[in-house]
């Protein structure tokens, strides 16, 4: 007896999660951005996260492409851009929305933390690919609080 998908997703929203926006240059040097909350840790030496994306994404193939991408932990006043970057056929970036990191990623404006990232390695994951990044630049605005999303809602840290 399989699980039934529906209940699988509801048990996991149960657990809070922070939002991020991981961002991408394109071979055409275009930035896209993705709304996820599948993002962890890995290792601390050397520094690894990793975070995952289903296989029918629209942005599927320019992740497989990219050698490197930020993770941009969006800030509690961000959920227009969660909103907006979690749209299907809305991933461009809009020039306001960001400026380029000192890795030449896209980073998105007054977020709570980016870590600008290499692909370190790419593992399948049944319907995912799991991105595992090598983390080589962080900026941290330690005056914002961070956006986050629990059994289907944005909230906030009180």
């Amino acid at each position: 007896m399989g699980l039934d998908s529906h209940e699988f997703r509801n048990a996991l929203g149960t657990f809070a999660t922070g939002v991020c926006v991981i961002t991408v240059n394109s071979e055409e040097n275009e930035s896209s951005g993705l709304t996820v909350n599948s993002f962890a840790s890995v290792s601390l030496d050397p520094p690894l996260v990793l975070w995952s994306l289903q296989h029918n994404s629209e942005c599927f193939s320019v992740f497989e492409q990219a050698d490197k991408f930020a993770i941009n932990i969006l800030a509690s006043d961000q959920a227009d851009l969660s909103s907006r970057y979690a749209t299907k056929g809305n991933h461009r970036l809009a020039p306001e929305h960001y400026r380029i990191g000192k890795s030449g990623s896209a980073v998105v404006r007054g977020v709570v933390t980016t870590l600008e990232c290499n692909i370190w390695a790419r593992y399948p994951g049944g319907d995912h690919i799991i991105l595992v990044g090598e983390v080589t630049d962080i900026a941290t605005n330690s005056n914002k609080q961070p956006l986050l999303y629990n059994a289907g809602q944005y909230r906030e840290l009180r």
